[in-house]
């Protein structure tokens, strides 16, 4: 795994989250909350070590290197996240992962820790934001997923709708444009 500095020890950053609500996931209490400022750099060490090491598989170093740069730029993540709805998943408090969407329907970012991969938190993640947003009356979730990613949207009931290339720091990627109709609410 590639190796990247932020300011505080993220170690001690991981452990800082105060829980909301808590489900059982295979033996251990993992709970969702909403994100907070606090959880910055907390959240960007998931991304950035979840894009790395997961995404090794199918993008190459030189795709993994634009689409999450080495140190981070925290002030494009404060920024970004100001602008989106964000649920963050913790176990013992440590930030494990993350979902952010817009109030549409339009899921921008879900990535899990590696350690904590397949292991049912994005599945939690994104079962919390289709209940938020079905209750606000939102009939369809869409997202543009890596190729990484692609299988998990499929297994909880997005379907594609086309492929594309995008070009992000300098690198292509194949994005998969995917929507799932969300039940009545």
């Amino acid at each position: 795994m590639s190796e990247f500095r932020i300011k505080r020890d993220p170690a001690k950053l991981l452990g800082s989250a105060v829980a909301r609500s808590t489900q059982t996931l295979g033996g251990r209490n993992m709970t969702v909350r909403p994100y907070s400022e606090s959880d910055l750099e907390a959240v960007v060490v998931v991304f950035t070590s979840s894009v790395h090491v997961l995404g090794a598989s199918e993008y190459s170093d030189a795709q993994r290197k634009a689409w999450a740069p080495q140190p981070p730029d925290l002030s494009y993540w404060r920024k970004r996240l100001r602008s989106l709805q964000t649920f963050v998943a913790t176990d013992a408090a440590a930030v494990i992962g993350f979902l952010s969407y817009e109030p549409n329907g339009h899921i921008e970012f879900l990535y899990v820790a590696p350690q904590y991969a397949r292991r049912g938190v994005a599945s939690m993640l994104c079962a919390r934001a289709e209940t938020v947003l079905a209750s606000s009356r939102v009939a369809e979730l869409f997202t543009e997923a890596s190729l990484v990613a692609r299988p998990f949207f499929e297994r909880v009931g997005f379907s594609v709708h086309r492929a594309r290339e995008v070009s992000f720091g300098g690198a292509s990627f194949t994005r998969y444009a995917m929507r799932k109709r969300l039940s009545a609410a």
